[in-house]
């Protein structure tokens, strides 16, 4: 049975590298509407998040669903609980399937969201999220891209910034990297640990230590690469670049 699922992009205007990156124009577009359409096409069903009443004008003007949230949240996993809520409760819908989707890929493969969903058929997935093999010309060591250790069957065992597992002996352990797109089933989203960050989290900043703590499976699904996200202005150069070969 075809399950309910619907796609939440928390959107941020302030940013320390990159202020106002989801209105930021790519291709005569603001960038928070290359992902909402992408969340469309993936899933059939799109809302922005945001705290932001600019980012909430920009997405009515293109026709996008969009929720204004409180300004008070520490994560965008926390902003889609809150959109999740105050859409089933106005709306009278009921969703399965939530995904959570970064506001700054604006070249997200909708194919990925699908290969994501893939894992909620297994009626034991609380969370899903995705990963990928690192490539050889990339630096493991790199703190800012998360390493994911799983088990036989895919599921996360730990998630660091360092590199795990320590290679002690001479193995070429095929290390994989974290790609930080979440779905959750509604249950398990409206039941995480949002207001009790545990120690793990605090020390490598990764919200998903808490949950693993707190005893929530994470599902893994291996894709073989990822979008380009937009961190500073130079990514974003970058993207307005490539955007003239990809579909809008």
């Amino acid at each position: 049975m075809m399950k309910k699922v619907i796609a939440i992009i928390p959107a941020r205007y302030a940013s320390t590298r990159l202020e106002g990156k989801p209105l930021k124009e790519i291709g005569g577009h603001p960038m928070i509407e290359w992902v909402y359409r992408r969340g469309v096409r993936a899933v059939g069903k799109a809302v922005v998040a945001t705290d932001d009443q600019r980012i909430v004008e920009a997405v009515r003007a293109f026709g996008g669903e969009v929720v204004l949230t409180s300004e008070a949240h520490v994560s965008g996993t926390s902003r889609c609980i809150e959109a999740l809520e105050h859409i089933e409760k106005t709306a009278g819908e009921h969703y399965e399937i939530v995904i959570n989707l970064q506001g700054d890929e604006p070249f997200l493969d909708p194919e990925s969201v699908r290969t994501l969903i893939s894992a909620f058929e297994d009626e034991h997935t609380e969370i899903a999220t995705l990963v990928r093999p690192f490539r050889k010309d990339e630096e493991v060591g790199n703190p800012n891209a998360p390493k994911v250790v799983v088990d036989v069957r895919g599921r996360a065992l730990y998630f660091s910034r360092s590199v795990v597992p320590y290679e002690r002996n001479a193995v070429d352990y095929p290390y994989l990297k974290h790609i930080g797109i979440y779905a959750f089933r509604r249950e398990a989203l409206l039941r995480l640990p949002i207001a009790s960050p545990s120690l793990l989290e605090r020390c490598e900043g990764l919200e998903q230590l808490s949950w693993l703590y707190h005893g929530f499976s994470v599902q893994t699904r291996e894709v073989r690469d990822e979008s380009l996200s937009v961190d500073t202005p130079e990514d974003l150069e970058r993207v307005r670049r490539l955007a003239a070969n990809e579909i809008f």
